[in-house]
């Protein structure tokens, strides 16, 4: 994850920033992607009020399968010449895919739950420390600047995965979350859950303060001192006066940070998170269909990282100033 993105706020990010208007004013866009979020909300709604309680892997699909087999049966029973033989075991094999996938959705949107909720919670706890760190870096002293700088290059310079392991395995953080109330009590994160938030929302912090970084760096150094002319101190001008022109310009790197998120929670799996990965390789344990089951959860992928990409689309254009950025010159 680099922080190349918000160091020209109208270079890359315009591009980035386009790309997503454009895919969010397709009709296509929402023929898909609106039927998938609201068959996602009935069926987590299903799931925890209708039937709660109930077993992830008993769960009604909502859809039949029987008709998808029958059609797939017939079609490799029929006699045809070798070359349409061929086309016709190709779409039954489709149609079994078909009928795989519909079973297999309660538990993918068992796992997407998590997933978001690994994602949204991570990139905004992440936020929260990220607008510090970047502050310090750009505007600290040495006491501020290099604590913080190590502590940055710390997150960014070690994986994920090693971050992870060693909050899960190392410190063992599960016997602290634990005892917090609530954990693991209905629709609420386990204790592996709260690790791995808390391990997403460190290193995203890291990655985030990269960005804000930068796009502090991009404010003209004049509106600092034109905020301290106007009587403000030099956090107030800070706070007031850049940040919000700044951020403005990390949200391409921040959309970017998005995503990563997204796909990067697939690494939760390592320490027996439960998300849309983990769902899909209990599956493919079970029946062997890897190939299968690993294509359905990469659609589910695709439509959580589009929709993220659409969603900052949005907020960009709804927090640019004309004139200001890269939305203001469209």
């Amino acid at each position: 994850m680099s922080a190349e993105t918000a160091d020209e706020p109208g270079g890359s990010a315009t591009t980035r920033g386009t790309v997503g208007v454009e895919l969010s004013r397709r009709p296509l866009f929402y023929a898909v992607l609106g039927p998938f979020w609201a068959w996602l909300v009935v069926r987590w709604v299903y799931d925890w009020v209708v039937v709660p309680g109930t077993n992830v892997t008993s769960r009604e699909t909502f859809f039949p399968t029987q008709p998808f087999v029958s059609a797939g049966e017939v079609l490799r029973e029929t006699a045809a010449p070798p070359p349409l033989a061929g086309l016709l075991d190709w779409f039954a094999g489709g149609l079994d895919f078909i009928a795989f996938g519909i079973e297999a959705l309660p538990q993918l949107a068992a796992g997407a739950w998590v997933t978001i909720v690994l994602t949204v919670v991570s990139i905004l706890a992440g936020l929260v420390l990220a607008v510090p760190l970047s502050v310090a870096r750009v505007y600290g002293n040495r006491v501020t600047r290099y604590p913080a700088l190590a502590a940055t290059e710390l997150i960014r310079g070690t994986p994920l995965l090693a971050q992870l392991f060693v909050l899960y395995f190392g410190l063992g953080l599960t016997q602290y979350v634990r005892v917090i109330p609530g954990v693991g009590v209905g629709v609420l994160p386990d204790t592996a859950v709260m690790v791995a938030l808390i391990g997403f929302t460190i290193n995203s912090a890291a990655y985030q303060s990269e960005y804000i970084r930068s796009a502090l760096l991009s404010v003209d150094s004049g509106q600092l001192t034109a905020g301290r002319a106007i009587g403000l101190s030099k956090v107030e001008a800070i706070r007031h006066v850049v940040l919000p022109q700044g951020l403005r310009f990390a949200i391409p790197g921040w959309s970017n940070e998005l995503v990563y998120l997204i796909k990067y929670s697939s690494l939760a799996s390592f320490i027996t998170v439960r998300e849309l990965f983990f769902r899909a390789e209990a599956i493919g344990n079970d029946t062997y269909l890897y190939v299968q089951i690993y294509t359905v959860a990469a659609l589910f992928y695709i439509a959580l990282v589009v929709s993220a990409s659409a969603f900052m689309s949005y907020v960009e254009d709804r927090v640019a100033i004309p004139g200001l950025g890269t939305k203001g010159r469209r």
